[in-house]
């Protein structure tokens, strides 16, 4: 993000006074004026062109352009190198135009909003560009906020407006704000014209919820907070004018320093192939030595005794000097191993994937309208190789829609579904009822204001409301009064609310219910109908919540004039404020809070302290003064709050319900079986994270133990981890049978986790968190944390959500993804190297800071197990057969050199050789791109490769665990490539050689020409090539038909059309051999050469695939076998059944039921039945060659602490 204005020196302070455009012009603020894109239309050319050229890949193809521009060293024509080019730089040049262009409309449509401005006394029409820092703007109901404004008054009484904030920190909830009460009385123009008040604060910052500054007007000062400001980007709701003094304009607004730049998130294959292509480099380099070195041998042996025939070229006077010029001209040549074309059809590929995400209808919310979204297209197959995943609780596993489910009052529990006797009930034939039947909910019809989407089952609360119980009037008078919840009516008796969070809502509604009716409130009453009463409050002061406090408090002055402070807040934080006299009552709530967390509920202690008139005057000058302070505002406010919330009455404890998501625990088992490790951090306690995790089958009762780490120190967590570790370690020592458990230990990280036998969990609060993450604890964290199974982290903020993150990025090799639905979860999203948002009840923010979106939980197991197991699979199938035929082509010509002389001649002629490289670069980058536009024209069938279909994907979780072990592309995959790409480049280069040694045309003229074996050789690279791709390919549709075999036909009509008359005729010079291919591929020994070529080149890769897929099958080829059985037994069952064989009804369970199954149930353990069936058709584990592979990172533990041995391997796929 650019600025309009110049840049300028950081600030200290800023100064701004109203009304005076001169004055604060002198110190260079901002304008209003945004400007987010890169380029203009002057500009656009070379700028565009210079960040190009800075890719390594561009710049050394226009080298290459720049040498096959010298004649003495270049034997192919210019244009062989500058068409790819051009191509290249042209599609990312339209791409960042495009792109852009659209930040440009963006840009132009903020900057022309209009706005009134009071300029002289007037107010004008002005546009957001030409607003200044010290005006003063007049905003309407519905209108985006300009600026950072200063509140100065409204429409409505006491200066409140009302803000809606979705665009800043994505919440849909109304906010207030308040003009100081000194400016809200400025309600004329004339009036506002004449002030002159001076603001000093603090300078441009990204903090949304703070802001410090003081007033000053008339020889006195007023302290400025973040209620008084009203932030760009915001929209006034409910509200029908409002004035504000603009204190940031453009850039320096707080929206504006919160769009910093997400960091650029680079994939392990992006990494691997900037490594492969520097070796690829190397390799050209080397193979450029050689030939040189040939030369000039050849030069200085054979060469002089042809120097009247063939002499040496003006410039050259030595053989070294011709071996020089030959290095160079064989760079030229050899330039097709560094592909060109390489990072354009990555990319292609990549936006394909995206393509395929979007437009997945499973993946699609209905309820919601939303459909799944990459929001980026760079991490489509890093998608395909998470192991780790980091999850948000609230909102995210649950749904966040709370519900007010039980609560304590004085002792007493309230919430327990009042079920009917067996023996009070019985039906009409008189047998007594069965149990489980559902009960009525409490009937609120007494209560005309009463919610009707709300339900409670116990009616003894109500009884106790009815009866007048103190206890519990009080209990909902606090949850009436102390919170920040607006109200709107729209018709009589017809209350809306508006909350911050949703658990206040629940809590509201609940006491709407139970007749304490929040109506209304202004900055200094609120107003209650209690059981149909109406009762003003005048309100004294709000002692807001923070992550800090984990409190929140009001003091309000009844109509009687007592002065009493609700307190509201987390049960670690209010318990140890209380007044010693509530200790009995104090146990008895903890013991009931224990049992709502037992139960995954959402905890809050309430209590009431009586202030006296005296204490409050004092306490409030007191407030007064540290809220005017200069300096350590926030630290001056805390110690008052905390000073007045001590020896406080409790009164009870509610607790809300946040339910699990649809398809949880069913997502959760799933990934599990893929092998990928599931953390959650959550701010919630530990008893209701540890009975969520129990409910979507994180944690178990199978599970071998479950530690948890509570420690208040340094010490105290340092040895609970340790004794974790002992126990694991102990554990796996008894399992191996006395195997060495020190030689699995290696000094890597992952020791622990390969070596350990047994499912463990790990569960840690926030509080020891901190120290585990200190510097010389966390290796010993991570040691223990990754050795179990689950890890649940309770009470964090969301900075250790984000340490946590990198702290298994620092030092596990292993792709990590983030989710989460609330704000808090941002930094955790953008630290992982996937980050997923869910656009839940808490906004968009973290669907806006994530690479991909989706609206449920359950839709992570299908975007990982499906697509991004497909886009890893064809990425690697890409990038395979793309080294291999570039190897292919490219060494032919390496091999020609050692019989021509080392003369730089290529193989092909030059028409032969642009025809061949230009059909295998677009092969691939055509396929896919024409494949997105026919997609949906293709009923819904995709046309890349799919080795087994997407429902095989979810039923075979096993199916995803060659991406997270690197296994279908890595350095040992890229040289086997490399070495099939040179054999098949010798074969084509020598049997066509051997062939026309002795060959002879049918008119017996002799065959062995340059042009006709250019032209065979190339026919045959492209045959081969086309045939190896049908071989790598799994899934056939028209379109994969098409392009496949299309690009043949494309490549004989280009060969034809470039040695045709026509062409020779418009570049004789480029284009001499006329008619030279027609005749060439009309000799049936030519046909018969490349049939000899290609069958050598292709016979041994398919003999090798038959014997791997019979003696060491992959589990995908075993599933593959498993469908086609289930596919032979569905025909042979039909056929059965229509032959209408009569026999015995004896049944066939007991033959074909397998024994297990019943204790495979009644264990909880998420298992398919299809998974079952993999074991009954596949001949020999076909894990094994995944089982070998971790075996040799030292997994032997994770095997021998299997129960069923083998055989649970089997069924655990």
């Amino acid at each position: 993000m650019e600025r309009c204005a110049a840049r300028r020196a950081p600030e200290e302070e800023r100064r701004v006074r109203a009304n005076a455009r001169e004055y604060n012009e002198k110190f260079q603020y901002a304008s209003n004026c945004i400007k987010t894109s890169k380029y203009n239309i002057v500009t656009f050319l070379p700028v565009n062109l210079f960040e190009q050229f800075q890719e390594v890949a561009n710049t050394y193809f226009l080298f290459l352009l720049i040498l096959q521009l010298i004649p003495q060293i270049s034997s192919l024509s210019w244009f062989t190198t500058i068409v790819p080019l051009v191509l290249v730089l042209t599609i990312t040049a339209v791409k960042d135009a495009t792109d852009d262009y659209f930040r440009h409309k963006s840009d132009n449509q903020v900057n022309n909003r209009q706005s009134q401005v009071l300029i002289g006394g007037v107010l004008r029409q002005e546009q957001w560009m030409n607003v200044r820092v010290g005006d003063i703007i007049k905003l309407e109901n519905n209108q985006f906020v300009a600026a950072d404004l200063l509140l100065l008054s409204s429409s409505e009484p006491h200066g409140l407006c009302y803000i809606e904030t979705a665009e800043l920190d994505g919440e849909t909830n109304m906010k207030v704000r308040q003009a100081i009460p000194v400016t809200a009385e400025l309600g004329d123009t004339s009036q506002l014209a004449r002030f002159d008040g001076e603001v000093i604060c603090e300078p441009p910052n990204n903090k949304l919820d703070k802001f410090g500054g003081t007033l000053y007007w008339k020889e006195n000062k007023y302290a400025l907070s973040n209620q008084n400001m009203l932030l760009r980007g915001c929209v006034l709701r409910n509200t029908e004018w409002c004035f504000g003094l603009v204190i940031f304009a453009g850039p320096d607004t707080k929206l504006m320093q919160n769009s910093g730049r997400t960091k650029f998130k680079r994939t392990s294959i992006d990494r691997l192939m900037n490594t492969l292509v520097l070796w690829i480099f190397g390799f050209l380099v080397c193979m450029g030595v050689i030939l040189a070195i040939g030369n000039a041998i050849w030069e200085h042996e054979v060469g002089v005794c042809f120097q009247i025939y063939l002499p040496w070229d003006e410039g050259v006077h030595s053989a070294f000097f011709s071996g020089f010029l030959s290095f160079w001209s064989y760079i030229i040549i050899l330039n097709t191993v560094v592909p060109i074309s390489l990072y354009v059809s990555v990319e292609v590929i990549r936006l394909g994937h995206s393509y395929f995400i979007n437009w997945d209808k499973k993946m699609y919310c209905a309820k919601r309208r939303t459909p799944a979204e990459a929001r980026t297209t760079t991490l489509n197959e890093e998608l395909g190789q998470v192991e780790y995943i980091f999850s948000d609780k609230t909102g995210t596993l649950t749904q966040n829609i709370m519900v007010f489910s039980k609560c304590s009052v004085n002792g007493h529990s309230y919430g327990e579904r009042q079920m009917p006797e067996p023996g009070d009930v019985q039906d009409v034939l008189g047998h007594k009822a069965e149990l489980g039947e559902r009960p009525e909910p409490v009937d609120f019809s007494f209560n005309p204001l009463a919610d009707p989407r709300f339900q409670f089952w116990d009616p003894s609360l109500l009884e106790a409301v009815k009866l007048g119980d103190l206890h519990v009037h009080e209990f909902f008078r606090l949850l009436s009064l102390c919170h920040t919840v607006m109200s709107e009516e729209k018709s009589e008796g017809e209350l809306l609310y508006k909350a911050q969070s949703p658990d206040e809502g629940a809590l509201v509604t609940a006491a709407r219910n139970f007749g304490f009716v929040f109506r209304s409130r202004t900055p200094k009453t609120i107003t209650v109908h209690e059981l149909g009463q109406a009762i003003t409050y005048q309100l004294l002061a709000i002692l807001d919540f923070n992550n800090i406090r984990k409190r929140m408090s009001v003091i309000v002055r009844s109509p009687e004039g007592k002065i009493r402070l609700y307190c509201k807040g987390a049960d670690t934080i209010l318990l140890e404020r209380l007044h010693p006299i509530n200790q009995d009552l104090s146990s008895i709530t903890t013991d009931h809070l224990n049992e709502y967390a037992g139960e995954g509920l959402r905890t809050l202690v309430l209590a009431y302290k009586d202030l006296e008139e005296s204490y409050y005057k004092d306490w409030s000058e007191r407030l007064h003064r540290a809220g005017s302070a200069p300096e350590a505002r926030e630290d001056h406010l805390a110690r008052l709050y905390d000073e007045v919330e001590h020896d406080m009455m409790l009164l009870g404890a509610t607790a809300i319900e946040d339910k699990l998501q649809q398809g949880v625990p069913e997502t959760i088992a799933i990934l599990t079986l893929a092998n990928i490790k599931i953390w959650v951090l959550t701010g919630d306690k530990q008893e209701t994270a540890v009975n969520i995790g129990y409910s979507c089958k994180m944690l178990t009762d199978d599970m071998t133990e479950v530690f948890v780490v509570t420690g208040h120190t340094v010490l105290e967590v340092r040895e609970e981890l340790r004794k974790a570790r002992e126990k694991m370690m102990d554990a796996s020592r008894s399992v191996c049978n006395g195997f060495s458990y020190q030689e699995k230990l290696s000094s890597k990280l992952t020791s622990v986790l390969e070596a350990i036998a047994g499912e463990y969990a790990l569960v840690i609060n926030g509080h020891s968190l901190a120290h585990a993450l200190e510097a010389d604890m966390e290796v010993e964290f991570l040691e223990t944390a990754c050795a179990c199974k689950a890890v649940i982290c309770c009470r964090v903020t969301p900075l250790q959500k984000a340490q946590v993150v990198e702290l298994v990025k620092k030092y596990k090799k292993a792709v990590t993804l983030a989710i989460g639905d609330g704000a808090n979860d941002v930094s955790m999203i953008k630290t992982a190297h996937i980050g997923v948002g869910i656009s839940g009840q808490e906004g968009i923010q973290a669907v806006l800071a994530s690479d991909y979106s989706f609206s449920q939980f359950k839709f992570l197991q299908r975007l990982l197990l499906v697509h991004g197991r497909w886009s890893y699979l064809r990425m690697c199938k890409f990038l395979c057969y793309f080294f291999y035929k570039n190897f292919a082509f490219t060494m032919v010509h390496f091999w020609f050199g050692f019989f021509c002389g080392f003369s730089a001649q290529c193989t092909t002629s030059t028409s032969s050789h642009c025809t061949t490289s230009s059909t295998r670069r677009c092969l691939c980058s055509l396929w896919v791109s024409l494949t997105r536009l026919l997609l949906p024209r293709a009923k819904g069938r995709c046309p890349c490769p799919q080795d087994v279909p997407e429902q095989r994907s979810m039923e075979y979780p096993k199916l995803y665990e060659p991406g997270q072990l690197n296994l279908l592309f890595n350095k040992r995959e890229f040289f086997i490539c490399i070495a099939q790409g040179i054999y098949t480049s010798i074969l084509m280069f020598f049997i066509p050689y051997g062939v026309f040694a002795d060959a002879t045309r049918d008119d017996g003229a002799q065959l062995a020409d340059y042009q006709s074996f250019a032209v065979t050789v190339a026919t045959s690279l492209v045959i081969v090539v086309s045939v190896q791709i049908g071989l790598d390919t799994g899934f056939w549709t028209a379109i994969n038909h098409f392009f496949i075999w299309g690009s043949l036909a494309a490549y004989f009509a280009i060969l034809f059309t470039m040695h045709s008359d026509g062409l020779f005729r418009m570049f004789p010079n480029q284009f001499r051999f006329v008619g030279n291919a027609q005749n060439t591929l009309a000799q049936p020994t030519v046909w018969l050469t490349i049939a000899l070529t290609a069958v050598v080149c292709i016979v041994p890769v398919v003999a090798f695939r038959f014997l791997k897929l019979d003696l060491k099958p992959e589990l995908s080829d075993t599933v593959r076998y498993t469908q086609l059985v289930r596919k032979k037994q569905k025909t042979q069952h039909r056929c059965m059944r229509h032959a209408g064989r009569a026999g015995s009804r004896r049944s066939g369970y007991a033959f074909s039921h397998q024994e297990g199954f019943g204790e495979l149930i009644m264990s909880g353990k998420n298992m398919r039945l299809s998974s079952l069936a993999l074991s009954s058709f596949a001949p020999r584990p076909s894990t094994s060659w995944i089982d070998t592979l971790r075996k040799k990172k030292g997994c032997e533990g994770s095997s021998a602490g299997s129960p069923s041995g083998a055989a649970d391997k089997t069924l655990r796929v």
